[in-house]
């Protein structure tokens, strides 16, 4: 008897109302609390909305549409797609992920054409940057313990392309020695 009094606790409680749908105050309080939880973009934001509108249902005069709502927030400077699009192309950037990647996540994160362009880093010294800084964080290349054979060079190959660098990035890091790696390293 006690094993069902436990799970008990996680059964839904027949007494509980349903939450009433979301009206625009009510939305508009959740996209408030959403902005200030978490850096994100109009897109995504507008995606979250569209979600929460679904799970519970919308009580509003008009039909829902949440880039209005999106636009109002941005221009009050709560959403900001082109700081948004710097800190996280400088993020993946530090991990080691190259432009192609980088690109990548920020389209899926509803970043404009316009913005996701002013925040890759375009210059030769930067991509080597984030390949060596991928290189090391995966053991590869002028990093690896030993030298590998030619499988593994192949896969160390694709792992530099999935992480979206070029193919002459990812050939030069694999062939590099340690006189081509940075004078100093921090770690």
């Amino acid at each position: 008897m006690e094993a069902f009094v436990a799970q008990m606790g996680r059964m839904p409680r027949p007494d509980r109302q349903p939450r009433p749908p979301y009206d625009e105050a009510a939305i508009e309080r959740l996209a408030l609390f959403y902005v200030g939880r978490y850096a994100t973009t109009r897109s995504r934001l507008a995606d979250y909305l569209r979600r929460k509108v679904k799970e519970r249902g919308w009580a509003g005069e008009r039909a829902f549409d949440p880039a209005p709502l999106a636009d109002k927030l941005a221009g009050l400077g709560y959403v900001d797609d082109a700081a948004f699009a710097a800190a996280r192309a400088r993020a993946l950037g530090a991990r080691g992920y190259g432009a192609r990647r980088v690109a990548q996540s920020l389209r899926a994160a509803g970043v404009g054409e316009e913005e996701r362009g002013d925040a890759l880093p375009d210059d030769e010294e930067a991509a080597w940057a984030a390949a060596l800084a991928f290189a090391k964080r995966k053991r590869i290349g002028p990093y690896a313990r030993e030298a590998p054979d030619a499988e593994q060079r192949r896969k160390q190959f694709a792992a530099l392309m999935r992480a979206g660098h070029g193919v002459d990035v990812a050939r030069r890091v694999l062939s590099a020695g340690s006189a081509e790696l940075p004078a100093f390293d921090a770690d």
